[in-house]
């Protein structure tokens, strides 16, 4: 069952694998931190299930829709699904993970720091945390499936007032990632220039988000017609983690308690 929008982007759909892949490089960046047991909050398809379910005693994933789960759970009957709207995690213990991962979901929480309380209370102490978002700096248009979206400083700050131990880098791309941002960047600036009452900012977001999964596959489709081998050869190995998250795609945030 496919849940995806084109904010998430699938694995199964060519245009999309740029963003496929710069989701994925999260989950092999996280692969040195892996011990113990192991939580996904969102874990949408299962991205990175299965490279990283060998490299803990336990994993357990949470998602939201349950059909998806349940597909998982057949796939992958060695991993706990636990169905639930987060947060709060009315399903987990307190202390019961040595790392958590969480990757392109904060952005979609109404209340961010009850999630990251949320997430320090399941935790063992000295356990860790690897989150991601869409680094603002690099939004090319307002996505109206997000609630909000961060600079580095902004989600330091928030984790700040929950976690002691705060570390912010970023997943940032190589020249052939960074030619596809800006080929994409002006192929969005070729379409926004129309909204001259800058509707994107201000109709509700429900409103906006057929209209915007509309021209954003539109947009995607153009770029491989347009750069097919480009788009074709992007790989995870591409995206590279920098030390400032300022400048990156995404930022990439390590909590411990």
């Amino acid at each position: 069952m496919s849940v995806y929008t084109t904010e998430i982007a699938s694995d199964k759909i060519a245009s999309d694998n740029p963003i496929h892949q710069r989701l994925l490089k999260a989950y092999y960046l996280a692969e040195e931190y892996i011990n113990g047991d192991l939580l996904e909050i969102g874990c949408g398809e299962g991205r990175g299930i299965e490279l990283l379910k060998g490299k803990c005693e336990n994993f357990t994933a949470i998602d939201k829709i349950k059909p998806v789960l349940d597909e998982l759970a057949t796939k992958f009957p060695e991993v706990i699904f636990i169905h639930d709207n987060i947060p709060p995690f009315n399903k987990v213990k307190d202390n019961s993970y040595d790392v958590i991962i969480s990757f392109q979901v904060i952005e979609h929480i109404k209340n961010d720091r009850l999630y990251l309380e949320e997430i320090k209370r399941v935790l063992k102490p000295g356990g860790k945390a690897l989150l991601t978002t869409p680094n603002i700096k690099k939004t090319l248009t307002r996505n109206p499936w997000h609630i909000r979206e961060y600079t580095a400083d902004e989600l330091t700050k928030l984790a700040s007032e929950v976690f002691d131990h705060v570390e912010m880098k970023g997943v940032g791309g190589n020249e052939k990632v960074m030619e596809y941002y800006e080929k994409n960047k002006k192929s969005v600036e070729k379409i926004t220039r129309f909204d001259i009452f800058n509707l994107q900012y201000n109709l509700p977001a429900p409103l906006l988000r057929i209209p915007y999964d509309l021209l954003n596959r539109l947009n995607r489709n153009k770029l491989k017609s347009g750069n097919d081998d480009l788009v074709n050869e992007i790989h995870h190995t591409d995206y590279i983690l920098m030390e400032d998250g300022n400048e990156a795609l995404d930022l990439f945030l390590i909590v411990t308690k």
